[in-house]
């Protein structure tokens, strides 16, 4: 079914979208140490978007019959020098994930493979929002370093609702967990 290639990227995707997932509960342990709870939460969640990332590829591998390989990760970066750290490093992770996706839309359009194509295309969409999201809140960080409870003031107003499922979001190995 998938392009042979595909597979091995995605699989490869995989183990970046966990880790990931691991940055950020770091990120959330170190603002739940700081006493920063909307922070803390905040990160908590992106947390398990990234964990849900990593399972809609390991689903997309399954539908397609093709070989599913959970790789290890390093650990995530634990000690951060200021507040604006952990968001500064959100930012580039989420740079470098979009260019990780691109590349994998680049790989599925390089060997025809069209259903692949399909499914990334709703990652690239998700990554626009992702990188939007991480720039915002790192401006607010930085401007707001010296009263920390603005940044949580910003994430309660902007980020406070859960949102709605995205519809057109691929699905999660095990359902909902």
């Amino acid at each position: 079914m998938a392009a042979a290639r595909f597979v091995e990227r995605l699989n490869e995707q995989i183990g970046y979208e966990f880790a990931a997932s691991q940055q950020y509960i770091a990120n959330a342990v170190y603002y739940d140490g700081q006493t920063l709870p909307r922070m803390a939460a905040f990160f908590y969640a992106q947390a398990v978007e990234e964990r849900n990332h990593a399972l809609m590829m390991v689903q997309y591998l399954l539908d397609a019959d093709e070989r599913v390989a959970i790789p290890g990760v390093a650990a995530p970066e634990t000690e951060f020098d200021d507040i604006i750290a952990p968001v500064a490093l959100a930012l580039e992770q989420e740079k470098r994930v979009s260019d990780q996706i691109a590349a994998l839309m680049g790989v599925a359009r390089e060997e025809g493979d069209f259903l692949s194509e399909q499914v990334v295309q709703w990652f690239l969409k998700e990554q626009v929002e992702e990188v939007s999201t991480m720039s915002s809140l790192l401006a607010v960080a930085q401007r707001s370093s010296d009263a920390a409870m603005f940044i949580e003031d910003y994430l309660a107003r902007e980020h406070g609702g859960g949102g709605t499922p995205d519809p057109t979001a691929p699905p999660v190995a095990g359902g909902a967990l």
